[in-house]
């Protein structure tokens, strides 16, 4: 008999959908003995960002220090650094610090970064420049992401709940972890020439569908839409296409020399006046067909055109000749009478 297949903790439990549940919170109280070791995470900023970091790092502290975490900003080197302290007692919150400098990096505000720090907002950063390979089609894809005045990137936050920003070669999101997901997935099919107004279409269908509690438990294939790709081949194929020969083991045979072609004639054995004769009577005969060439094409343009035959146009009538004859002759003897 086949294994049964073993179930996850979610079926187990009988719970149908995993995103609406509510994760407890986590207390200072649930950890009374802190940490064991120490942590730290670094990452690495571009020399543009320098001075906006350098001006809002008093801030960045100061919202660590709330949760026990300790942060440096090294400007020489070019890289942030977050760590835990002995007071430090979520085991996750270094976690949430490192995806905080990372989104602050790729040109989030600090504003919207310190948001990841909440249980419930999370992050992804998406590499996008390795999805593409000409640099062109890449520029493209990713400006097809953002939409005519940011109008596609604008609807994609709406609908997922998601702040994003399209930095460099990376796409960076935060808030909740289903619109996340959702983000990843858009990003990702319009790098593969996916247009994202199918994905945005879809989205807004399943938002009014959850909104009607008999749908609930449906399934919602048959209201979203379906799309075809008609993504055809533009390769024009050659005007004389050469036909492949069949393969054979051995090589092609020797092609004959000038001497040996002249062997074949009886041309070799010829004497040198008469070679040349031979020659000046081929020379004559050729220029005998060509004056022959020039004179018919000469001719050609005091040939009169063909004739064509007049035709008489004769109608036949259905009128009787021998009835006419006897009116007219009638008429004839009454004038004579008269």
């Amino acid at each position: 008999m086949p294994r049964a297949k073993k179930k996850s903790k979610t079926e187990r439990a009988g719970i149908d959908n995993a995103w609406s549940l509510k994760i407890p919170e986590f207390k200072e109280q649930d950890n009374p003995h802190r940490l064991l070791e120490e942590s730290s995470f670094a990452s690495m900023f571009p020399k543009y960002r320098e001075q906006y970091l350098k001006e809002h790092w008093p801030l960045v502290q100061k919202a660590l220090v709330e949760h026990h975490l300790k942060a440096e900003l090294d400007l020489l080197e070019g890289s942030m650094t977050v760590k835990t302290t002995r007071k430090t007692w979520d085991p996750y919150i270094i976690v949430k610090a490192r995806d905080m400098i990372k989104l602050m990096a790729r040109s989030v505000p600090f504003e919207q970064a310190m948001r990841v720090l909440q249980d419930d907002v999370g992050a992804d950063v998406v590499k996008i420049s390795s999805l593409v390979r000409n640099k062109e089609k890449f520029i493209k894809r990713r400006q097809r992401l953002i939409g005519p005045n940011g109008c596609n990137l604008k609807s994609l936050e709406l609908l997922t709940n998601c702040y994003i920003v399209v930095q460099g070669q990376t796409v960076s999101a935060l808030g909740p972890y289903r619109g996340l997901q959702q983000v990843r997935k858009i990003v990702e099919d319009t790098m593969n020439n996916i247009h994202p107004v199918y994905s945005l279409k879809a989205l807004m269908i399943k938002r009014e569908l959850a909104k009607n509690p008999n749908l609930k438990n449906e399934d919602w294939e048959r209201y979203l839409p379906k799309y075809n790709s008609k993504n055809t081949s533009k390769r024009k194929e050659p005007k004389k296409k050469k036909e492949k020969k069949p393969y054979t083991p051995f090589p092609p045979p020797q092609q004959e020399s000038k001497l040996d072609k002249e062997m074949a004639s009886g041309e070799y054995f010829l004497k040198e006046e008469q070679k040349r004769a031979k020659r000046k009577k081929e020379q004559e005969a050729r220029h005998e067909e060509a004056t022959k060439r020039r004179q018919e094409r000469r001719a050609q343009a005091f040939v009169p055109p063909e004739e064509k035959p007049v035709e008489s146009k004769v109608t036949d009538s259905d009128m009787d000749i021998e009835e006419i004859k006897k009116k007219i002759q009638k008429g004839l003897k009454k004038r004579k009478t008269e």
